[in-house]
């Protein structure tokens, strides 16, 4: 085994404990702790310095458990202001589905009595029909895309004390 092996392993046994090995690298350091005496016993202290860490009781100071709790709390406000909006979306387009279920056909008939009226010929008014039909959605979507309105809240909150609040 050469140099670059054995620091190689000692980089994956460093982060095998946050689990971003891929099956490859877990497989070939599985491999190579088999075969080496010196890095499967730095694996070992490696184990045995993380379990003590994880032994050891940690006591967070009073501002940082506030800190936290506020911004679990926004937090929960954002993902319920987010729920509100999504319903609030769906309904627009339960809404606007069934009123173009019934003033689709209404509209068709009023085109083809104009068109007969005024004398074209039938594709000139169907042509019309489309165009009058979906430009209107097709305008507002662009208007939108455009002016970046989109289902999040301001990127501007604050969070109390003038911190961005950071969650998207």
């Amino acid at each position: 085994m050469n140099r670059n092996e054995h620091e190689q392993a000692r980089e994956m046994i460093a982060l095998a404990g946050g689990q971003i090995l891929s099956s490859d690298q877990q497989g070939w350091l599985r491999e190579h702790l088999r075969e080496c005496v010196s890095c499967n016993d730095f694996a070992e202290a490696v184990g045995r310095a993380v379990s003590a860490l994880r032994s050891e009781p940690q006591a967070a100071d009073f501002a940082l458990v506030e800190r936290t709790q506020r911004r679990v709390r926004l937090r929960a406000m954002e993902l319920r202001q987010r729920q509100e909006r999504m319903w609030v979306c769906c309904l627009a387009c339960i809404f606007v589905g069934l009123s173009a279920a019934f003033t689709t056909p209404l509209s068709w008939k009023a085109c083809e009595w104009i068109g007969q009226r005024v004398g074209v010929a039938n594709w000139v008014w169907e042509a019309g029909f489309g165009f009058f039909w979906i430009v209107p959605a097709l305008v507002v979507s662009a208007l939108l895309m455009a002016h970046g309105t989109h289902i999040t809240l301001d990127e501007h909150a604050q969070d109390g004390h003038g911190e961005a609040a950071g969650y998207r």
